[in-house]
């Protein structure tokens, strides 16, 4: 097969949440272990800072990967879903893997994914760490897909986790209250292995601190430990509680192991974080005269934070491209939005695309008014062409959203 048809069989003949949603959750790490075992536990060689959170994990995960990078260190990143080809998952010093690294793994390996029924994240994960050993990285950033005790990536010792902040987000796995789903969060802590919380509460706080003693593992929470953070080139709102996080990461890097970070590798690695990783679609601009800003933020906490920075720009009028998937809960996200706005309704092109008249239907029960569209693409369009000089354009709701637009040129 070539890399077309290799990606296309790892999407299509295996379960993936990106596609299918629940029907892909796995309940245990038995197939991420028989599939490690089988390549000979290539997680057992990587030294790694492992990342969990409902929000911020991805944008902490790029953060630590160019600092690391601008210290002078070969640095693997494994992140998830990807916007545009299956290989911006799997990086090392922000160079995608290569599509025959992708097309080799999956041929060498193929007869045992399908007699052990594995599934599209668990191979991911498998070629993430496999990749990584054999480039031998100097250290890999390996972010959470979903949860954290039960995730795939969760037979790996890391140098240090990190839990970014605890929201209701995939409530049918992780359980329905902050507390519960801190306990799934809290799963990647390891005994001995220091932790770094970002943003946290009450209620979370406490699982944290329960499930460290019982761990004998140091816990930072970067929230209090942290007064002041440096600039990104990130510049959505929200980054100010991740670069929190990952500067007291970088605190603990120094001090318990032996890599070593400066405030000048520090520095130039938060502004230098899209240029050195390829990181999009985090409040990224695509065009001046009107304004244009995408983002990926797709759950309440996340897009509430979005919503207030919109608020704080200046324009005469306000144009939201909107789309999002099923299993999302309209009620919860659809309030967050500005009803003084006209809407572009759009469903994105997956199977778990929100179907457009059901979108359009609960936004103006909430006094979002506009017209729907046929693809992403056509409301995008529209919009720009509506929007005046001095106006502003918002495109989100979804990954998948995002994921349609031209992300890498201004238009």
């Amino acid at each position: 097969m070539n890399y077309q048809e290799t990606t296309n069989w790892m999407f299509n003949q295996l379960p993936m949440y990106q596609l299918q949603g629940a029907s892909a959750y796995k309940e245990d790490l038995t197939n991420i272990k028989l599939l490690a075992a089988h390549l000979d536990n290539p997680q057992n060689h990587l030294k790694c800072i492992h990342v969990a959170g409902t929000n911020g994990k991805g944008s902490t995960s790029h953060m630590l990967a160019s600092i690391l990078q601008e210290a002078g260190y070969k640095v693997g990143l494994y992140t998830s879903p990807h916007l545009k080809d299956f290989r911006e998952r799997i990086k090392i010093n922000g160079e995608d893997i290569s599509e025959d690294f992708v097309i080799e793994f999956v041929a060498k390996h193929k007869s045992f994914f399908e007699a052990n029924d594995m599934s599209f994240f668990e191979m991911s994960v498998g070629l993430a760490f496999d990749y990584f050993a054999s480039e031998k990285t100097d250290i890999a950033i390996i972010e959470v897909g979903l949860g954290g005790r039960l995730d795939a990536t969760n037979i790996i010792t890391p140098l240090v986790s990190v839990i970014t902040n605890i929201d209701l987000d995939h409530m049918q796995f992780l359980g329905n209250t902050t507390t519960a789903i801190a306990g799934e969060k809290a799963g990647i802590i390891k005994p001995n292995v220091p932790v770094v919380i970002g943003e946290y509460t009450e209620e979370t706080e406490a699982v944290f601190l329960a499930k460290a003693k019982e761990n004998n593992t140091p816990i930072y929470f970067a929230a209090d430990l942290i007064s002041g953070v440096f600039p990104s080139d990130l510049l959505g709102d929200y980054q100010f509680h991740n670069k929190k996080t990952v500067q007291q990461v970088v605190v603990v890097l120094n001090s318990k192991t032996d890599f070593k970070v400066s405030i000048d590798n520090l520095k130039k690695g938060l502004l230098n974080t899209v240029k050195n990783t390829g990181l999009q679609g985090r409040w990224q601009q695509l065009g001046e005269s009107p304004k244009i800003i995408c983002d990926t933020a797709h759950n309440k906490h996340g897009l509430a934070v979005v919503m207030n920075q919109i608020q704080k720009e200046t324009f005469e009028n306000l144009h939201i491209v909107l789309g999002v998937v099923n299993d999302k809960d309209l009620n919860s996200i659809l309030p967050l939005f500005p009803k003084k706005a006209h809407y572009y309704f759009c469903r994105p092109d997956s199977s778990r695309g929100l179907a457009t008249e059901i979108l359009k239907e609960a936004a103006e029960k909430h006094g979002l008014i506009g017209e729907k569209y046929d693809s992403v693409a056509t409301a995008f369009a529209a919009a720009k062409k509506n929007a005046l000089e001095n106006d502003f354009i918002y495109v989100g709701g979804s990954t998948f959203v995002v994921a349609e637009l031209p992300l890498n040129s201004k238009n």
